[in-house]
């Protein structure tokens, strides 16, 4: 068995963002067939699904880029208890989703016009 390293922040609070970040991996695979790639440092972890979806995640929440406010000109998050990492993947399978449409129908219209 390897051993795994916990962050332990000032607050002395155990941080296990690796360990959450892999959790969320597996179930990703598992229940909803993505496949993702994960990188862990510093106390935080990072989970790619596709581009414009990646997850952080300190070991207690999971947050993503989940849209854009035009009118106040900045990006939206969405966050979720890593306690409850199925939850959580489920919302990020239908973020997945939506990416996924909106940029195939993206490359549809290019496709048109050339």
């Amino acid at each position: 068995m390897q051993d795994k390293v916990i962050a332990v922040p000032k607050n002395g609070k155990e941080l296990q963002a690796g360990p959450s970040a892999d959790l969320l991996c597996k179930v990703l695979r598992d229940e909803h067939g993505i496949q993702t790639d994960s990188h862990i440092g510093y106390g935080l972890a990072l989970v790619w699904v596709w581009d414009g979806l990646v997850i952080w995640c300190d070991g207690e929440w999971y947050w993503w880029r989940a849209d854009w406010d035009g009118w106040r000109t900045r990006v939206l998050y969405a966050r979720h208890s890593a306690i409850e990492s199925a939850r959580a993947a489920r919302r990020i399978a239908f973020r997945y989703a939506e990416l996924r449409r909106s940029q195939e129908g993206s490359a549809l219209t290019v496709g048109a016009r050339a």
